[in-house]
């Protein structure tokens, strides 16, 4: 008994000395999470108001760019914006506080711009088209892509820049740059912007040159239309076009350039799910393990998704729309314009002439596929 007595003894101490062994750790650790606790707030604090500088300036940006568009209808705002966003970096004006605002813009306030673009669209309007314009809305897209790709490679331009031009020029143009830059997530800032000013460019030139070869070849202001919506870029310069020509026209033009910006989201997944198979085949052949992969849909695709669904169950209600496609324009401006803050003139010099080739290419392709259709099923 008593040697139990003793060993009951040397346990009660032994747990006592442990006890005082660890009891310095453990509030050690307590005091550092409870420190933790009382800065996390201040942290949290910090990040938002280190974007709030950026993002000031961002939205002041913004503003001249839609005002400047005002006075000189034929300059796109998002346009505008990227000039003013690169003369500010190339002037000495981003000074290193705006840097995490401006960032934030080009990515996080550009997604949000994207998902409200989904509002713009209603799946009835694309299949009133039939099903033969439908096909020549998904040959423009497929096959514009895949030309750019093959040219881009023999250019031997960067996958991203030749993804970025060949996106903006098949589907909607700076929104589809734009939402084709968030899930390649690269850090290029300068083949974003030159992708974006093509874009302008080439659009631009359509705008003319559309319905003088449309009356060339006889075509009526339907089909006139038709074309002018499976072949220009932007949904502005399509609207010109189709202003132009007439008002049936112009219903036909918008009603096909809108099939093809609900194109964006397929594409957007396609090239999502290539980024993470190629991600996990890298990160397998180098060590055999698993690191982290980009998600096959990106949050903000599935968002624009969903807001084409619930505008085309026609609950949204009109004045809604309204202020949704006010809201992209000023979001989708405003991140144009801190994408424009990152970029060097130097690294637009550096590219050279290869983007503008395949922008040429990507348009004659695009135009030809979509005049082609028009001929057969318009």
């Amino acid at each position: 008994m008593r040697q139990v007595n003793d060993d009951q003894s040397n346990d009660q101490s032994n747990d006592q000395a442990r006890a005082a062994t660890i009891e310095p750790r453990q509030g050690g650790s307590l005091a550092q999470a409870q420190a933790q606790a009382q800065t996390a707030p201040v942290s949290w604090a910090n990040r938002v108001g280190a974007v709030v500088p950026g993002l000031a300036v961002s939205a002041v940006g913004m503003g001249l760019a839609l005002l400047v568009s005002s006075w000189l209808p034929v300059l796109s705002p998002m346009l505008v914006a990227i000039v003013l966003g690169v003369l500010l970096r190339n002037l000495g004006g981003v000074h290193r506080i705006l840097e995490p605002g401006i960032a934030s813009a080009a990515k996080r306030v550009l997604r949000i711009g994207v998902v409200l673009l989904g509002l713009q669209l209603v799946f009835g309007d694309v299949l009133a088209l039939g099903p033969g314009m439908i096909v020549v809305v998904v040959a423009v897209v497929g096959v514009g892509i895949g030309s750019s790709l093959l040219v881009g490679r023999w250019l031997g331009m960067t996958p991203n820049q030749v993804l970025l031009i060949g996106g903006g020029f098949s589907i909607c143009g700076a929104a589809a740059v734009a939402a084709i830059d968030g899930v390649l997530d690269d850090d290029r800032d300068e083949e974003v912007v030159t992708a974006v000013a093509l874009v302008v460019i080439y659009g631009t030139v359509m705008i003319p040159l559309l319905p003088l070869m449309a009356s060339g070849l006889g075509l009526t202001e339907q089909q006139t239309g038709l074309w002018a919506g499976a072949s220009v870029h932007e949904v502005a310069q399509v609207v010109a076009v189709g202003g132009a020509v007439g008002s049936g026209a112009l219903a036909a033009a918008v009603i096909v350039k809108l099939a093809r910006v609900l194109l964006l989201a397929p594409v957007l997944t396609v090239i999502g799910l290539q980024r993470r198979l190629s991600a996990s085949g890298k990160a397998s052949a180098i060590d055999g393990t698993h690191t982290h992969r980009p998600p096959i849909m990106p949050l903000f695709v599935a968002g624009f998704i969903a807001m084409v669904v619930i505008r085309s169950l026609g609950i949204v209600p009109q004045p809604v729309v309204d202020v949704a496609h006010t809201a992209q324009t000023l979001l989708l401006t405003a991140a144009m314009f801190a994408l424009g803050a990152g970029v060097k003139l130097s690294m637009i010099r550096r590219l050279g002439a290869r983007p503008f080739v395949l922008a040429l290419s990507t348009t004659v392709v695009v135009a030809a596929i979509g005049l082609g259709g028009v001929l057969l099923f318009g």
